[in-house]
C-alpha cells in the first residue's frame, strides 16, 4: 500500500555527487536491495532515477539518484542541468563524497543547500579503499554539520550502516514532513460536517475521484470530522435534508458559482483549490495574483501551468475554459501559453501572470521554489481555482475562511469584478 502513497506527499531525498563516488552505490544500500544500476565505468547514471518505497521508519519516501555533476560533455550539461533541478524538488539533500577528496563541485552542492536551506548529509563513501583523517571528517562537519563515513561493499557492516543512515535522515527531515500540511484542519471541529461538491464532467477521470477530493476527504475522516459528497445539482435538496447547516463546504471550481448562489451566506465555503494552496504553501500569495488578473490588458501574456502532463479534453479547464474566460473578462485578444511540467519555463519574466494547477503531484518544496523564481521575475501566481473563482464573482466568499488570505487580496484588489455570465 506505501507505494501508492502519492509521491506529493513522500520525503523527497536527493542523492547528488561527483560522477562515480558510488551515489547508486548508496542508494542500493540505504533501500537494502539492488534498484539502481552501479558500475565502475563513469557517468553510468544520465539521468534522475527516481524509487518511491516505503524507508522505516521515516515512512514513504521518494529517492531522487543524480547525475553526476562533473561531467564535461555536451550531453553532460543536460545532464547536469537536471540534476540542479533536482534541488527544487528535494526536501533533504545527501551529498556522496570520497576520503580526502573536496572539489568545487562538492563546494557548489554545500553553497546550494544553505542557500535553500536544505537540510544536507555527507556521505564519505569507500572508506574500504581509504580511511578519511579526523581532520577531512572534521572539514565536512563544519560545512555540512552532519556526516557519515561508509562503505557500501562490505557485507558484513551494511546493515549497520544503513541503520546509522537512516537515522541521519530521521534526523534531519523537515519538521512539517512528521507534521503534513493540513488541508481542512482548523475549518471544522470534531464531530463537524463537511459538504464536498464534486462536478462530475466528462473530463473526469472515470470510476474515482480526483487526488484533492480523495485527500479532503480522508484529512476530514482524520480530523473526526464527517463528510457528506454530492453533485452540484443535488446540492440545495442536500442542504434542505439536513437538520442542521454543514460547518463548511468545499467545491469544484468549475461550480463556484452555482454553489455560492445555492449555500446560504452564512455557511462558509471555498474550493479544493483554496484548500490546495493552503496545503502546498504559497496561499496568501496565490491570493494576491488572483488579484492580478484585474490589471490584465488585451496583449498581455499568460502562462497556464498544469504540472501534470496529461491528454488534454475537448473542453479542459486549463486550455480552454480559463482562457476563454480570461479573454472574455479583458474584453480582446491575450497571448496565453500552456506549459506542462514541474517547473516553469526559464522565460517566466515575459509573462504579465502566472496560473498555475493546484499541484497535486508537486510537494511543498517544488511549489514554494516555483513561487520564489516566479517572485524574484516580479510575476505573480495564482492557481486554476482561485482565477476561475475570481472570474465568477465568488473569490471574496472562497477565501474568507482564510482571513489572511483574504486580507492579501483585498490589498491587491479592487471593487469585486461582475460575474462572467453562466455557461
Amino acid at each position: 500500500m506505501m507505494n501508492q502513497t502519492p509521491k506529493a506527499t513522500r520525503l523527497r531525498i536527493a542523492i547528488f555527487g561527483r560522477t562515480n563516488v558510488g551515489k547508486s552505490s548508496l542508494l542500493n544500500l540505504l533501500v537494502g536491495q539492488d534498484i539502481a544500476i552501479t558500475s565502475p565505468v563513469a557517468g553510468t547514471t544520465t539521468d534522475v532515477v527516481e524509487k518511491a518505497m516505503e524507508l522505516l521508519p521515516l515512512g514513504p519516501v521518494l529517492i531522487l539518484d543524480t547525475a553526476g555533476l562533473d561531467a564535461t560533455s555536451a550531453l553532460s550539461e543536460l545532464r547536469i542541468e537536471k540534476t540542479r533541478k533536482v534541488f527544487d524538488r528535494a526536501d533533504v539533500a545527501v551529498l556522496v563524497a570520497e576520503p580526502g577528496t573536496w572539489t568545487d563541485f562538492e563546494e557548489s552542492v554545500v553553497d546550494e543547500a544553505k542557500m535553500r536551506r536544505l537540510p544536507l548529509l555527507v556521505a564519505v563513501n569507500k572508506i574500504d579503499r581509504k580511511k578519511p583523517s579526523e581532520a577531512f571528517l572534521e572539514k565536512m562537519r563544519d560545512k555540512a554539520g552532519h556526516v557519515i563515513a561508509l562503505t557500501c561493499k562490505d557485507p558484513l557492516k551494511r546493515e549497520g550502516y544503513r541503520e546509522a543512515l537512516q537515522g541521519l535522515l530521521m534526523k534531519l527531515a523537515p519538521g512539517d514532513f512528521f507534521r503534513a500540511p493540513s488541508l481542512i484542519a482548523g475549518l471544522l471541529p470534531a464531530g463537524g460536517l463537511v459538504v464536498l461538491v464534486v462536478p462530475i464532467d466528462p473530463e473526469d477521470p472515470k470510476g474515482r475521484l480526483i487526488l484533492p477530493q480523495v485527500q479532503t476527504i480522508r484529512d476530514a475522516l482524520d480530523g473526526d470530522a464527517m463528510c457528506l459528497i454530492v453533485k452540484d445539482r443535488e446540492l440545495s435538496a442536500a442542504l434542505n435534508g439536513l437538520k442542521r447547516p454543514p460547518d463548511l463546504v468545499v467545491t469544484g471550481s468549475r461550480a463556484v458559482r452555482k454553489v455560492c448562489d445555492d449555500v446560504p451566506t452564512d455557511i462558509p465555503v471555498t474550493t479544493f483549490c483554496v484548500l490546495m494552496a493552503r496545503q502546498k504553501g504559497g496561499l496568501a500569495a496565490q491570493a494576491e495574483g488572483a488579484a492580478a488578473i484585474e490589471t490584465l490588458q488585451p496583449g498581455d501574456r499568460v502562462l497556464i501551468a498544469e504540472a501534470c502532463s496529461q491528454h488534454a479534453p475537448e473542453d479542459d479547464i486549463d486550455r480552454v475554459k480559463i482562457p476563454r474566460w480570461l479573454r472574455q473578462f479583458v474584453g480582446g485578444e491575450l497571448e496565453i501559453e500552456t506549459f506542462s511540467g514541474r517547473e516553469v519555463p526559464e522565460n517566466v519574466s515575459d509573462f504579465k501572470l502566472i496560473i498555475h494547477c493546484g499541484g497535486c503531484t508537486l510537494n511543498r518544496s517544488e511549489m514554494l521554489s516555483m513561487h520564489r523564481k516566479a517572485r524574484e521575475a516580479g510575476v505573480p501566481v495564482t492557481n486554476y481555482g482561485m482565477a476561475v473563482s475570481f472570474l465568477q464573482g465568488a473569490i471574496r466568499r472562497t477565501l474568507a475562511p482564510f482571513p489572511e488570505a483574504l486580507t492579501a487580496y483585498e490589498r491587491k484588489a479592487g471593487p469585486l469584478p461582475t460575474p462572467l455570465p453562466s455557461e
